[in-house]
């Protein structure tokens, strides 16, 4: 039986509070087999990973899948550099945009969909201590808004 949907492996909590997202992709990853099954019992760390663009193949470097235990000598060593499958135009435009300088790219979570591991890897900006200070504020004031919502709505005073 194959499997259906998507079901998420690693997320990368920091990237999102450490960089801008400008805009997204989903690449397929070339893995060999202990690497799968070591996914495939939800174990991956994308906590310092990112991505590079050499002579037209996207890397992804840093990330951290543990090995297999059932493994023999056949195990893949943990760190080791994985590429990242995408089309064509997309690589030529990550090339653009990566060499205009201020912009890389991150992988923000790994996945199953149908069976198959994928990344999904964003072009991004780094932000700024006060980036992060303003959203963070941002964050809370959205917050304090809507628990008062929910006061004034169940007949409660605050």
């Amino acid at each position: 039986m194959k499997e259906q949907g998507r079901k998420v492996i690693a997320t990368n909590r920091k990237a999102r509070h450490n960089y801008t997202i400008i805009d997204t992709y989903e690449a397929g990853i070339a893995l060999v087999g202990t690497e799968v099954k070591s996914l495939r019992e939800g174990k991956a760390s994308l906590v310092d990973a990112f991505a590079t663009v050499d002579n037209g193949e996207v890397w992804l470097r840093s990330l951290h899948i543990p090995e297999y235990t059932q493994g023999s000598w056949t195990n893949h060593s943990p760190l080791r550099v994985r590429k990242l499958l995408l089309h064509k135009r997309e690589i030529e435009h990550l090339v653009g945009k990566t060499r205009e300088g201020n912009q890389t790219l991150v992988p923000l979570s790994m996945y199953f969909v149908d069976g198959k591991v994928k990344v999904e890897l964003a072009l991004a900006k780094g932000k700024q201590d006060y980036d992060k200070r303003q959203d963070m504020a941002k964050r809370t004031a959205e917050r304090e808004v809507t628990r008062e919502l929910g006061r004034r709505i169940k007949g409660m005073r605050g």
